[in-house]
């Protein structure tokens, strides 16, 4: 793709933003997913040395043995980064279409995504 783009005459900063940037989003995206899951599975980690957030219920609930409530609190968090993870995953889909539909190396792209 970069050959391409400095066959047709770009310049740095036009292969940048125009062809490294847009096929870069998916890798950047996937990494933002992975720190949120990350940060979600943490919370109840972090509840342990006494940070208030989402994990206390859940630790609350395991150390006075009340399974079903732990289980209910876990799910809502599994829940809410399910919801997290769906909605990352669609907003990379949108903004990559639209990087790549208002690049002017568009026909280059779309010839390597038919093959």
């Amino acid at each position: 793709m970069l050959e391409a783009a400095e066959a047709f005459g770009s310049n740095y900063r036009q292969k940048l933003f125009d062809v490294q940037i847009p096929l870069a989003l998916p890798n950047i995206f996937a990494g933002v997913n992975q720190t949120i899951m990350m940060a979600l599975a943490m919370v109840v980690i972090a509840s342990m040395i006494g940070v208030k957030g989402l994990g206390v219920p859940v630790l609350r609930a395991v150390s006075n043995q009340y399974l079903a409530l732990g289980l209910m609190n876990g799910l809502a968090i599994v829940a809410l980064a399910v919801i997290f993870d769906r909605v990352s995953q669609e907003s990379v889909k949108l903004i990559t279409n639209c990087c790549l539909q208002s690049s002017p190396f568009t026909f280059i792209l779309s010839l390597k995504s038919t093959r």
